[in-house]
């Protein structure tokens, strides 16, 4: 059970990761709100002990209700197609989104909750069978560090691919696995969700990125030391600790560094 409770907000909650995480989160005495676009559908999905908020990450104006109050937010985004559903507009908008939302409200009362967001291992490359999508997840991880607020950015490999005797859980840096395939890593979905709760409470996490795969072994009891051993992101950095230098920010869309001009901009104020 969790010392001391958070309000949590769940983003991506009716995904097969988010499920998890809501579950996780309610598991550990958290007090926990999923965000669904439909709330007949989240019902039928989630736990009856969490909190249905009905808003959409690619409209703005329906977020200010999910994170008002909020503590921490766990964001597992995932799109699944183009135009309103592309990468563009879920995996990176949607977090931005969710930042402005954050951001108009603690200009009233200071609210500055703690983030965990889950990306993908091989964030940091270029060229990809899955097209733009993995550079909109690193664009929207550099949107996460230059809001100001507490994050911790978790990279999970392939998801339930590990075997019966790979539970040992191994957090990497510097995102040099780029196969594009399951030799990359392979975690347990549960995993996921395991790291990202804790990883709202756990002092060592703030502000740390890594890769999280599961090797030979058994599964760790306490996750404080592998957050612990982790080198943090430098301040100010856009990218994570030891990240390839390979995405140039002048060579970005100017719609990019307009969203990080903003974000900065709201942090300083």
């Amino acid at each position: 059970m969790a010392t001391h409770p958070l309000t949590v907000l769940v983003i991506g909650a009716t995904g097969s990761i988010g499920r998890l995480v809501v579950a996780e989160a309610i598991a550990r005495g958290h007090t926990v709100r999923a965000l669904v676009r439909d709330r007949a559908k989240g019902a039928q999905r989630l736990p009856a002990d969490a909190e249905l908020v009905v808003g959409d990450v690619t409209r703005p104006e329906t977020l200010h209700e999910a994170v008002a109050g909020a503590d921490a937010i766990v964001l597992t985004l995932g799109s699944f197609g183009t135009g309103a559903s592309s990468p563009e507009a879920v995996d990176y908008a949607g977090v931005r989104n969710v930042l402005t939302a954050l951001a108009s409200l603690a200009s009233l009362d200071g609210a500055r909750p703690r983030v965990a967001l889950m990306t993908s291992i091989g964030a940091t490359t270029r060229s990809s069978s899955y097209g733009h999508l993995l550079e909109w997840k690193r664009r929207s991880e550099r949107l996460v560090r230059a809001s100001g607020l507490t994050y911790t950015i978790v990279r999970p490999g392939w998801f339930d691919m590990n075997g019966p005797d790979e539970q040992r859980l191994v957090f990497l840096q510097g995102d040099r696995r780029r196969s594009g395939g399951p030799a990359d890593g392979r975690v347990a979905r549960s995993d996921i969700a395991r790291v990202l709760v804790a990883a709202l409470t756990a002092p060592e996490a703030a502000g740390r990125t890594f890769e999280l795969v599961a090797e030979q072994g058994a599964a760790p009891s306490d996750l404080g030391p592998l957050f612990a051993v982790l080198d943090q992101d430098p301040t100010g950095s856009l990218d994570a600790v030891r990240d390839e230098a390979n995405m140039p920010l002048d060579t970005e869309p100017q719609r990019v560094r307009d969203d990080l001009d903003a974000v900065r901009a709201r942090a300083a104020a």
